[in-house]
């Protein structure tokens, strides 16, 4: 806990006031902010995530057997969560979302994560100058999927 425990926490509360920010956000303006509001979040973890590379590491790889070892899983959770809410709010706004299956729909956010957590695992030296590409290749991903 003394290790890891602050990073936890840090990254579970800039992602939970994320998706809570955009939650709140009008249903009219959700789907033109839908991908801008990811990349903003990781705009803010990862050179936090960087500063605290060690910790990160320990925490991304080498969690097994602690009560960090479903960190991952516990973001996947939120994302699919909040995604769920997001066809809700298409729904409501008359562009309803075709069925997902969702063992796709977790394979594709622990995907997601995966690859924004590779920059950090991997020492990549400027992890945020594959941002942008990161962030483009998900969103127009999710809008295919979802119709949209």
């Amino acid at each position: 806990r003394a290790l890891v425990g602050p990073v936890h926490d840090h990254v579970m509360e800039t992602y939970r006031a994320s998706l809570d920010c955009f939650s709140s956000l009008p249903l009219t303006e959700q789907p033109e902010h839908m991908g801008q509001a990811g990349l903003d979040c990781m705009r803010t973890l990862l050179p936090y995530l960087c500063a605290h590379r060690d910790e990160a590491r320990l925490l991304l790889g080498c969690a097994e057997g602690t009560r960090y070892a479903h960190f991952v899983d516990e973001l996947v959770a939120w994302e699919v969560e909040a995604t769920h809410r997001y066809y809700d709010v298409l729904a409501q706004l008359g562009r309803p979302v075709p069925p997902i299956d969702p063992r796709l729909e977790h394979i594709l956010a622990t995907g997601m994560f995966d690859a924004y957590f590779e920059l950090i695992l991997h020492d990549v030296p400027d992890p945020e100058a594959y941002l942008e590409e990161l962030n483009a290749f998900y969103t127009a991903g999710w809008q295919r999927i979802m119709g949209q």
